[in-house]
């Protein structure tokens, strides 16, 4: 038995499907996928009328034996914010309390059933993607959505967050969108079906079959001009005479083709009576899963039902599951061709039978829609309503709600502020164009100098949207010096998203520079009565070490890392904590605060839904694993923010953001290639000095696993005269050792002397044993054993198992150079092994052949530890060999728990176990410690 949503497309009268064997296969295919208890998704693209809609009902005849839930984009209905997965989900609430806390809250405040905050909309995915997946548990589940192109933006968008993260759960997700410009925007990234005309052959079919026979030359003018558009041919056919169809009369051009199509439908409408006509007009407004309402509307107006009788009989409109127009093309000529003052009319009929307080939201919209001029109340009722739709998370209706509130303003600093209010929602929701465009309009009309000073943190939040990083700190520098007077807080916080965009430009800023805009911060400290936050601690910590300098920036750096590790308070805003974070730790080489950080956010992001912070979350959570030599957990992080970032829509830049990666496993061509993309891309067009340093550091890091020591040393000096913190620190040891063994001593020695005044402030075992390192490289030769002895103590108490690999390395070169061949082999074997088991095959070849050097035959190793796993399943074993159990997992990995059994199954099967008590044992354990 199937079940059915409100708003089925109406195919009763529908033409037969012919042809589209393509077509079939495909959703043949996905419907089989779904029926084995696997997922799909797949989005059909076309032209109005190509037959997308009868492709769907055809997919719900194949898929008979399912659960069918169906749903159609309504064009009134795309200011509501979830609208649609409303209305999908409709049948399935009853399974809410079944879900993870978070997720259920998330849901039931996009949907308006509980309070709370604003609905994350990637966490309301995910509760999408478990409730489908928890109603598949029963039977395996179809969703059909036609005119998608017609959803509300936070639905299409969850939705395609669902779709992409289908796997093994018994779903299927068939959409139909209209191929326009924008269209299927939202659905990037799922598999795409582009819908054409029908060949030449079953073209003739089609006609034959609608209209008997025809003309030759009829035929073949129907067929071009329409390009094979079924709908176009049917209706051709049926308002053609029998003497044109037979070619004995001309025929009437041009053909009702495309836009057309609804002039077509429209003479058709207009030919009813009147009231019939205004029967339509409430029909194409009213919501399709509330008949009664529209009832109610129509009697309001004085319309008898029986006005409808005409339209049924004509074919415009079905009475198939409720009145429903036969194809969307007819409600949107309806609604499009109707006289503004009827428009009016209708609006004002439904909200005056809408009960305020079961839909206050579609209430005020229609209220809206029949005001003509400026009305403080109804203007006073949308902005009601866009606080409600930001309460649920929906942006896009909030930001459509306060549009259309301050056009309907008189009071004109009233109407600024609704505009730049809209503007930031509409920014929210992912439109920075229209944001850019309400932002000016909002502007000359912003007086109050808070309301001044949010407009250009709009501008410079827009510009880091659009990566558009360098203008940024000179435009919230100049607001925060030029409105006033403005409350410490507001200034604090303009000043710290201006020194966060202006650490990223860095040489790049315009209008300002670096050292200025954290010079302004420092003289607009925190009052010592106030609670210091953390963005408080990461501003004051960063304006010191960029104004003042290292040594006095130390204890900041930690009060803000102490922060990040324990305070309760945190919060997401702006630019992810990570990023400051890992800067700030990798600054203090501090390897056990950036592990205890980064899990911690790593945590806190998932739970949230967090989703953009998360991605650079688990960008350093790989870092995090890159250092500790295990490469592999460091691919899956990578792998599943490359996932996030797919998932909410940012280009995944997967190459450059993996690089010091790709550099320690020595892949040089791909290494090299994403350097030189950010060289040659990212400097010119972004400004992000940021990103250039990142891909030097793991430049100079390839050159010296090569033995490229000059070229080592031209990347390091960049990134050293820069002292970006975090790279800035962590470049030191790498120029002392391309410096001595480039021959440049006065560039080592310039990176030692800072190395050593930053690693006696630091204290970490991590930051001197670097020290020690670095001084072994520059020491006569009496005191260059003890150094390394002191390097390798030092990181033996370290997780940082890359860099204790390098001391070994560089202490067995030394003492081969000294002629003391068997304690060589021991240090270089220990190097070997280290790296040949983490996978950085560069080093392990150097350490190779300096043991070959000694006298020792070192196989060629490669890295074998994971089994074959993906990086998904990476994850997934590693975290079930941890204890977690199938719903943790699935919550962590926002995917859904039969996904987790599926990728278990498949480990257990390459792995040749048969329990999770056996993963521990048999994945791939920590790399041997080498402290001796």
């Amino acid at each position: 038995m199937s079940a059915y949503v409100p708003g089925r497309f109406d195919t009763s009268d529908s033409a037969p499907l012919l042809g589209r064997r393509e077509e079939r296969l495909a959703l043949d295919r996905l419907v089989e996928t779904v029926g084995e208890g696997l997922s799909g998704a797949l989005v059909l693209v076309g032209e109005a009328g190509i037959g997308k809609t009868r492709l769907l009902e055809y997919a719900a005849d194949a898929a008979a034996e399912l659960q069918i839930a169906r749903v159609a984009g309504v064009e009134s209905e795309t200011r509501l914010g979830f609208a649609a997965l409303h209305r999908l989900l409709l049948p399935f609430l009853d399974r809410v309390d079944r879900l993870p806390a978070p997720q259920r809250d998330a849901l039931g405040s996009a949907f308006g059933l509980v309070a709370g905050p604003p609905a994350d909309r990637f966490l309301v995915g995910l509760a999408t993607l478990t409730l489908l997946a928890d109603v598949a548990g029963v039977r395996p589940l179809m969703c059909l959505v036609d005119d998608a192109q017609w959803l509300d933006r936070e639905s299409l968008e969850v939705l395609a967050f669902a779709g992409r993260r289908l796997h093994a759960d018994g779903v299927g997700l068939l959409l139909a969108v209209r191929d326009e410009p924008g269209g299927a925007l939202a659905l990037g990234g799922l598999p795409t079906f582009h819908v054409a005309g029908l060949a030449e052959t079953d073209a003739r079919g089609l006609l034959t079959a609608v209209a008997g026979r025809l003309g030759p030359q009829v035929v073949e003018r129907i067929i071009t001009e329409t390009r094979g558009n079924p709908l176009a041919m049917v209706e051709l056919a049926d308002e053609l005479s029998g003497e044109q169809l037979a070619g004995g009369s001309l025929l009437p051009g041009p053909l009702p083709v495309g836009r057309r199509m609804e002039e077509h439908f429209l003479r058709q409408v207009r030919a009813m009576p009147a009231e019939t006509q205004l029967l339509l007009l409430v029909a194409s407004v009213a919501p399709p899963d509330d008949p009664a309402l529209l009832w109610r509307a129509t009697a309001l107006l004085g319309l008898s039902p029986e006005a409808a009788d005409v339209a049924v009989s004509e074919g415009i409109l079905s009475l198939q599951n409720g009145l429903a127009f036969r194809h969307p093309l007819i409600r949107s000529a309806v609604y499009t061709g109707a006289r503004a003052a009827d428009r009016r009319r209708v609006h004002e009929a439904l909200a005056a039978v809408i009960d305020p307080g079961r839909d206050p939201d579609r209430r005020a919209w229609h209220l809206a829609s029949a005001t003509v001029g400026i009305d403080e109340d109804v203007a006073a009722e949308l902005e009601r309503a866009s606080e409600r739709a930001r309460s649920h998370g929906g942006y896009s209706a909030q930001g459509a709600f306060l549009l259309r509130a301050a056009e309907l303003t008189p009071d004109p600093e009233r109407r600024a502020g609704r505009l730049l209010a809209s503007a930031g929602a509409h920014l929210v929701a992912g439109d920075p164009l229209v944001a850019q465009s309400l932002l000016e309009r909002a502007v000359p009309g912003l007086n109050a100098p808070e309301m001044r000073a949010g407009a250009q943190q709009l501008r410079a939040a827009i510009e880091m949207f659009f990566a558009r990083v360098t203008a940024v700190p000179s435009i919230l520098l100049e607001a925060a010096a030029t409105i006033g007077p403005l409350d410490e807080r507001t200034v604090r916080g303009m000043l710290f998203q201006a020194l966060e965009a202006a650490m990223v430009a860095r040489r790049y800023t315009v209008g300002t520079t670096l050292v200025e805009v954290a010079r302004t911060a420092l003289k607009a400290p925190l009052a010592p009565s106030a609670r210091a936050t953390i963005p408080d601690l990461l501003l004051d910590a960063f304006a010191t070490r960029i104004a003042v300098g290292y040594l006095p920036a130390v204890p900041l750096m930690r009060a803000a890392i102490t922060a990040l590790r324990t305070d309760p308070d945190l919060v997401e805003a702006g630019m992810p904590l990570a990023v400051l974070g890992w800067m700030a730790m990798a600054d203090l080489w501090d390897d056990e605060g950036l592990r205890a950080v980064i899990e911690r956010l790593d945590t806190f992001d998932r739970d949230q839904g967090a989703l953009h912070a998360l991605r650079f979350t688990l960008l350093d959570l790989a870092s995090v694993e890159l250092l500790a030599g295990r490469f592999g957990n460091a691919e899956a992080h990578h792998a599943e923010a490359t996932e996030i970032a797919t998932a909410v829509g940012m280009a995944a830049d997967q190459l450059i953001y993996q690089v010091e990666l790709l550099a320690w496993q020595g892949r040089e061509a791909e290494t090299r290639a994403a350097v030189d993309t950010v060289m040659n891309e990212w400097a010119e067009q972004r400004g992000t000095a940021s990103t250039i340093n990142h891909v030097l550091f793991s430049l100079t890091v390839l050159e010296l696993s090569l033995g490229r020591y000059h070229e080592a040393l031209a990347c390091a000096l960049r990134v050293y005269d820069d002292d970006e913190p975090g790279t800035g620190s962590l470049i030191l040891a790498n120029l002392v050792e391309a410096g001595v063994r480039a021959g440049d001593r006065a560039a080592a020695s310039a990176a030692l002397a800072r190395l050593s005044e930053r690693a006696w402030a630091s204290g970490t075992s991590w930051a001197l044993g670097m020290l020690a390192r670095s001084r072994a490289l520059m020491a006569d030769d009496d005191h260059v054993e003890a150094l390394y002895d002191e390097s390798v103590e030092h990181l033996g108490r370290t997780t940082v198992a890359t860099e204790l690999a390098r001391s070994h390395l560089l202490y067995g070169e030394w003492l081969r150079r000294r002629g003391r061949r068997s304690d060589a082999r021991d240090r270089l074997r220990i190097a070997h092994d280290l790296f040949a088991t983490m996978g950085a095959t560069a080093f392990a070849e150097r350490a190779r052949t300096e043991l070959l050097a000694t006298g020792e035959r070192a196989r060629k190793r490669t890295e074998q530890t994971d089994h074959h796993l993906t990086p998904q399943e990476t994850q997934v074993a590693g975290l079930a060999a941890g204890g977690a159990t199938n719903a943790e997992i699935a919550t962590r990995l926002f995917i859904t728990a039969s996904t987790v059994e599926y990728h278990l199954n498949k480990v257990f099967r390459k792995l040749d176990i048969t329990s999770r008590r056996q993963l521990a044992r048999t994945l791939h354990g920590e790399p041997p410690s080498g402290n001796t």
